[in-house]
């Protein structure tokens, strides 16, 4: 079962929230491994928070990811490397990777099992641009497949919370307790660009790919008199095209409203510290995905194994202020009760009974 972004919100249509960019869904259903997609609607980009079981993922929407994130390597959260490591190799793509401390070790002894005597003779060459993060610092190595997946260009740098540091969004992470270090991240959506299209249709102009290059003049703060463009292909399939000033479009064709923000939580025990962290990252998230592996009953066991309990992780979503919340990651033991950590989540998160 896969739920959309705006499935999870409550049945909340598309035309409640304007022209939706992105979209972030989990990749399996709440009792499956962990692991949201995130999908750029107007781009041929997406990424994935954690990368566990991703089968269900069709190629189109793997050969999309240019960024991952996760979170730790316990195999329901890193099981998928082998799986995308297979549609990607014979493709000219560059995947960016982030992870927690001992990382580069763990993607490193994943690429030696295999042999690659056989890589430099390939047209395109794959590459994987990896991430080890550290609470203070960060190390960088990249790993081409022409190359047989040998570590290279290694870089240090300081770590001051910022992953991705994008034109339309930022991804930061912090440190959790789950016994190992583990990483929790949220996405934060740059100032929203919205294009009024009737408006665009009164300046006798159509909406097409051109509009992408017009948010990123606008986002950039171009000048007004930058010439923007226009372009499309009217009914008979033939090219049309205008140049209008980047002041006349920003001042009549273009709503700026704030971005949304999206937090990523897994695999926490339950601590002072690990919630007040929590709380800090997903601080006003529109949508945060949450694990909640344990009913409450079951407390001492979670905390044995390090993970939240259904009202844990509503009570968490509550005091971060988010105002959608989406849980994952239970525990097999409620096979076909999903719906008692649904209830006792909902309940933490509405502070009622």
């Amino acid at each position: 079962m896969k739920l959309s972004f705006l499935t999870l919100f409550c049945g909340l249509s598309i035309s409640g929230w304007g022209k939706v960019i992105h979209s972030a869904s989990l990749i399996n259903d709440p009792f499956g491994d962990p692991g949201v997609y995130v999908d750029f609607k107007y781009r041929k980009e997406a990424f994935l928070f954690d990368l566990g079981d991703i089968h269900a993922l069709p190629p189109r929407k793997l050969l999309k990811i240019g960024y991952i994130f996760v979170s730790h390597t316990h195999m329901d959260h890193f099981i998928g490397f082998d799986h995308l490591l297979r549609i990607s190799l014979g493709r000219d793509r560059r995947i960016h990777l982030y992870g927690p401390p001992n990382f580069l070790q763990n993607v490193e002894d994943k690429l030696r099992s295999y042999t690659w005597n056989l890589v430099a003779n390939y047209t395109n060459d794959f590459a994987l641009l990896v991430t080890e993060i550290h609470p203070q610092y960060q190390i960088s190595r990249q790993y081409h497949c022409r190359n047989a997946f040998r570590p290279e260009g290694e870089e240090h740098a300081d770590y001051d919370g910022t992953l991705v540091q994008g034109d339309f969004f930022t991804v930061r992470a912090l440190f959790l307790d789950h016994g190992t270090p583990c990483l929790a991240f949220c996405f934060e959506e740059k100032t929203r660009i919205n294009i009024k299209k009737n408006v665009l249709r009164d300046m006798g102009l159509s909406t097409g790919t051109w509009l992408l290059e017009l948010k990123a003049h606008v986002m950039k703060g171009g000048p007004d008199d930058l010439p923007v463009r226009a372009w499309w292909r009217d009914a008979d399939g033939r090219m049309v095209w205008k140049v209008v000033p980047l002041g006349v479009l920003r001042q009549k064709a273009v709503k700026i409203t704030p971005g949304q923000k999206i937090s990523y939580v897994t695999d926490a025990l339950y601590s002072d510290e690990n919630a007040r962290r929590i709380v800090e990252l997903s601080g006003g998230s529109d949508l945060i995905f949450i694990e909640a592996p344990f009913l409450h009953e079951d407390a001492d066991n979670a905390a044995q194994k390090c993970h939240l309990t259904a009202r844990q992780a509503g009570m968490l979503a509550r005091q971060a202020g988010a105002k959608r919340m989406v849980l994952f990651h239970f525990s097999p033991k409620y096979k076909k009760m999903g719906d008692l950590l649904h209830h006792e989540a909902r309940c933490a998160f509405q502070g009622t009974p």
